[in-house]
């Protein structure tokens, strides 16, 4: 699992990064986490919108990052088997980014950070490409797989709404955004690699605009407000 691998190495070496240069790794000062990246409300709609990234890579505590990657492992072997390297990246880079608009909406004067949004992202279009995706996989093994993937989610969210230091909705645009891409990649899953990879970057440019236009108009009607 070589996206897997490579994206858990990231988070890890922030990580070490940050509990190298003197950062707490049982519990992070905010001004730590806005220095390593994370998702600030009125800095990011201000002047830095990559924090809507970087904030995905940014974890508050050791605990915190051990169970998204462990997350993040279990779903990674299932989703860059079905949807293969780059859409798989991608697909979980656009769902952590919708992940922060989610939160910079609703909760604009939040800091948001982990890798939890763009997790959720990858069971929602997990959940789309399966039940949609007509792939070569026994009913009973499908059936068993959407249960795994609809309880996670359930089981996640229903933790994050009576927890109220978890961000929620961050959560609920990571899964949101992938459910929706999983159901447009889905029909083309099984599609000649060619026709795939043609359908595949116009997804993810369509899909770029539309969180580009989302932003313009997070950032319009609160930035004057913070």
């Amino acid at each position: 699992m070589p996206v897997t691998s490579a994206i858990i190495g990231a988070n890890v070496l922030v990580f070490l990064a940050m509990t190298l240069s003197g950062v707490s790794p049982a519990g992070p000062q905010t001004s730590d986490l806005v220095k390593w990246g994370a998702n600030t409300g009125l800095q990011t709609l201000e002047s830095q919108p990559w924090r809507m990234w970087t904030s995905n890579y940014v974890h508050i505590g050791f605990l915190h990052i051990a169970f998204n990657m462990w997350c993040l492992w279990s779903l990674g072997a299932l989703a860059e088997r079905v949807f293969g390297k780059w859409t798989y990246f991608l697909t979980y880079t656009w769902c952590g980014i919708a992940g922060s608009l989610a939160s910079l909406g609703l909760h604009p004067h939040r800091y948001g950070a982990g890798a939890s949004g763009a997790i959720f992202g990858l069971a929602g279009a997990l959940i789309s490409a399966l039940y949609l995706g007509h792939l070569p996989v026994p009913p009973a093994a499908l059936k068993s797989t959407l249960k795994s993937l609809v309880a996670f989610a359930a089981y996640n969210l229903f933790f994050g709404a009576v927890v109220p230091a978890i961000d929620n909705s961050a959560h609920l645009g990571g899964l949101g955004c992938g459910l929706l891409l999983g159901a447009v990649l889905a029909p083309h899953l099984t599609s000649p690699q060619e026709e795939k990879n043609f359908w595949g970057l116009w997804v993810f440019v369509a899909s770029g605009i539309v969180l580009c236009a989302v932003f313009v108009l997070i950032r319009r009607s609160l930035v004057h407000a913070l």
